[in-house]
């Protein structure tokens, strides 16, 4: 029988991989996957991988979970479908957005469910333009991201997305409705001598004169990951969000956190928001939801949000938005029995006595010669690499030194994943041991070893 990734197989079944070159890989063919254990992966040919970014961000209870399993087996025996619309809804539905409320940052205690994180975006977007006419506002449209950050790739979510590779040949974005400010990575956009503080200080002043310059009137929310994942996991100073929050609510602008990767304990906390105490009035959720194992995502708002659109939705006769899969069962009861394991199985205790160990070992590699920067917070980080430490000097982008980086991860049996800046990322199974993490890093730094050998090799840097 002919390999899933066999040459004959690409030919007869090819199809476009996201953040891939197609005609790169009509030559190679993808990495075919066909099961997984824990926080290991065996691909098609019966190797073994340790998965270093829990799938994308989201496998947090690892592989074939059994609880997991059952629960979708049982959903679907039960009810394998009903949706939301006027005013219908399942248990487990019901059940889930009761457990969210409960454990979600205050003020938030309304659930409106999405099927991923960019689905969930759009719809924050569309209502937070819903409030601000239901208000009589209807030039309170505006809405402020930042570079390098990660909303998703529908159409409005697409917008905020800040990364050229996704905005490359698809018209994005629109300028008059989508602001950007600075990245808050003091590594690569600090000024000379500047600490944390005044850095955090010199962005707040930015997104207040940004604001001050479109006109308060016209800037309806603020959207920001606590922790930026696809942009190169860029953890913010510690008081950028406590010095935004007092102008957000100075000009009545929203906080909508993006908790898609930080959310249900990957800083620590089970929120982002808590780690750097934002307090959102709108929250989206994905990926860890079900750890993966169903496609759920969801938005929460604020009472007084909330309140507000239902008076809205009443005057005009409904509310008129929806998703044929939004609120499925089977996804929200695989999403309630994660919950439960995360609560029962003390998974947050866990991350947080790992934390330090993951923290010691990835700052380790910030010696290493390759590496201009190790960050992280909890259980998720990268490295950001450098032709020159000195100078932070990067390489040239057409070299793909991450790709390089990870390739020889791949063939020591882990994977991880190439970001933007030459940036490795890293976000393991939140369920991973002490002994797998340092094998991880083990091989990380083998990888790295590896790639700077054939960059001295081939003359693209001094030894």
């Amino acid at each position: 029988m002919t390999a899933p990734n066999s040459l004959a197989a690409r030919d007869i079944a090819y199809v476009l991989h996201p953040y891939t070159d197609p005609r790169q890989h009509e030559q190679t063919g993808p990495l075919v996957i066909t099961s997984g254990r824990g926080v290991w992966v065996r691909d098609a040919e019966g190797r073994e991988y340790i998965e270093g970014l829990a799938g994308l961000w989201c496998t947090a209870l690892g592989f074939s979970e059994p609880r997991l399993v059952e629960a979708a087996r049982r959903q679907l025996a039960r009810l394998p479908y009903t949706h939301g619309f006027a005013g219908r809804s399942s248990e487990p539905v019901i059940e889930l957005a009761e457990r969210l409320v409960r454990i979600a940052p205050a003020p938030l205690a309304k659930v409106y469910f999405t099927n991923s994180g960019s689905e969930a975006m759009d719809a924050a977007i569309r209502l937070v333009w819903y409030y601000n006419n239901a208000r009589g506002r209807p030039e309170k449209k505006r809405i402020i991201g930042r570079r390098r950050g990660y909303h998703g790739v529908t159409i409005a979510a697409g917008h905020l997305t800040a990364l050229a590779y996704t905005r490359a040949g698809f018209d994005l974005p629109m300028r008059h409705l989508f602001f950007e400010l600075t990245t808050p990575s003091l590594y690569r956009d600090g000024l000379p001598g500047e600490d944390e503080e005044a850095f955090a200080d010199r962005l707040a002043a930015e997104f207040e004169a940004l604001v001050r310059a479109l006109g308060p009137e016209t800037v309806a929310a603020f959207v920001a990951e606590p922790v930026m994942g696809a942009g190169g996991v860029v953890v913010p100073p510690r008081s950028y969000f406590e010095k935004i929050q007092p102008l957000l609510e100075r000009y009545d602008i929203l906080m909508v956190a993006d908790e898609v990767i930080c959310g249900f304990g990957r800083t620590g906390a089970m929120w982002g928001s808590e780690t750097f105490r934002i307090r959102p009035d709108i929250l989206t959720v994905a990926k860890q939801l079900s750890s993966g194992y169903q496609p759920i995502a969801a938005v929460l708002i604020s009472e007084e949000i909330y309140a507000t659109i239902a008076d809205y939705a009443h005057r005009l006769g409904t509310f008129g938005t929806g998703f044929t899969y939004g609120g499925h069962p089977v996804p929200a009861a695989v999403a309630l029995e994660t919950l439960r394991i995360y609560e029962e199985d003390r998974i947050l205790d866990h991350v947080r006595s790992l934390a330090p160990h993951f923290q010691a070992r990835l700052a380790r590699l910030a010696d290493h010669p390759l590496v201009g920067e190790a960050r992280g917070i909890g259980l998720i980080g990268a490295v950001e690499l450098v032709r020159d430490k000195r100078t932070r000097a990067q390489f040239d982008p057409k070299l793909k030194v991450n790709a390089r980086v990870t390739a020889h991860c791949q063939a020591r049996g882990l994977i991880l994943r190439p970001l933007v800046m030459d940036t490795v990322g890293i976000c393991p199974p939140l369920v991973i041991g002490r002994e797998e993490l340092d094998l991880l890093f083990d091989r990380l730094e083998a990888a790295l070893d590896a790639t700077l050998a054939d960059l001295e090799r081939e003359g693209l840097r001094s030894p």
